[in-house]
């Protein structure tokens, strides 16, 4: 029988679509650890219960959330409830009483679906009275080691309580980062680079490694939405691609179009960045990149690789263990992280940073 007072679930959030991606991920992580588990999972979210009744705090931890590629938020969790229509908050408050849990924050989350946002009303309007109710039974107060208390909403009628920790969570609301179309860019794409930015690299870092004086290249270039956001940053970019540049990008002064095989082209200097979102097979995409990394033609590298209809994790997996083999068989030092951002589709982002 499943402990009504223990987390021994695993839930993460993740893109609808992409449950089997990020279930098939876990359930990876759980069988390197020998842990039996069972799995659920709806719109937008998936869970593994241990079935061995034993708390899912080592797997949550070990499967740290940042090494993680389809989940935008990870939990430790207590089994699901379903509420009463009339009293919804008496439920969730035995629970958390049971559980024996303090945090610093409640977050009301739901899945990323129009289901999940049309429980926007029902949340606020309960949102200040368990706040109240929490903070009067202790559960909620000010130093309780960083740890945030998330109420998933699946339905009216029906919730599941995790914990995440500081170091192995998303700090964004519901995983996801929503970032504003600047309007003078080429593309919707440019928005990718963005978050890529913001998800690999450290802000007090930007002002170091996205810095004014350095030079990049943007593979698969035109119209040049990700050329845009290097351009604002003050590099210098060599824009490789057939097609045409958006004029007004062009009348910066900061590009080199070279109507040349993004594939084939290679650059006059070492680089600071490669950047590609290049349409293409991933085994394509990622000779390509190999290329530039073994040769080290660059520092730092960000590309997509477009993933097939079926089994994306273990062709995601393939392509950066084979990504990690070159790297060490050229005897280059890397750091490679790989994530499904939030305005990615049916592509995963790759960051790699050399170290040596």
């Amino acid at each position: 029988m499943v402990s009504e007072t223990v987390p021994t679930s695993w839930l993460v959030y993740c893109r609808p679509g992409f449950e089997h991606d990020a279930l098939s991920e876990m359930q990876h992580h759980a069988k390197h650890q020998g842990v039996p588990c069972e799995p659920a999972y709806g719109e937008g979210w998936v869970s593994l219960t241990r079935t061995d009744d034993e708390p899912v705090n080592d797997l949550h931890r070990q499967a740290a959330f940042k090494k993680l590629i389809f989940a935008r938020q990870s939990l430790a969790a207590l089994p699901a409830l379903t509420l009463s229509r009339d009293d919804r908050l008496t439920a969730i408050l035995e629970q958390v009483k049971a559980s024996g849990w303090s945090f610093e924050e409640i977050w009301h989350e739901t899945p990323d679906t129009n289901d999940g946002k049309a429980l926007a009303g029902l949340i606020k309007a309960l949102t200040k009275p368990l706040q109240s109710m929490l903070k009067k039974r202790g559960a909620l107060r000010g130093k309780a080691g960083g740890r945030r208390l998330h109420i998933f909403w699946t339905d009216g009628d029906r919730v599941q309580l995790g914990m995440s920790f500081p170091g192995n969570r998303s700090e964004l609301l519901n995983g996801i980062r929503r970032l504003r179309f600047p309007s003078r860019a080429p593309s919707r794409s440019t928005l990718k680079l963005e978050e890529a930015w913001h998800e690999f690299i450290p802000r007090e870092e930007w002002e170091e490694r996205l810095s004014a004086h350095m030079q990049a290249a943007d593979l698969g270039a035109a119209p040049g939405g990700w050329t845009w956001q290097l351009v604002q940053r003050g590099m210098y970019v060599y824009a490789i691609d057939n097609g045409p540049m958006d004029k007004q990008l062009m009348a910066t002064g900061q590009i080199d179009h070279l109507k040349e095989d993004g594939f084939t082209w290679e650059p006059p200097q070492r680089l600071d960045w490669l950047v590609c979102d290049i349409v293409d097979k991933p085994v394509r995409v990622l000779a390509m990149v190999e290329r530039w990394l073994t040769r080290k033609w660059c520092r730092e590298a960000i590309f997509n690789l477009k993933l097939p209809m079926k089994k994306r994790w273990d062709e995601v997996t393939r392509c950066l263990v084979t990504l990690e083999e070159a790297l060490k068989s050229a005897g280059v030092g890397a750091q490679i992280n790989c994530r499904h951002l939030y305005h990615d589709r049916e592509e995963v982002t790759v960051h790699v940073r050399l170290t040596h």
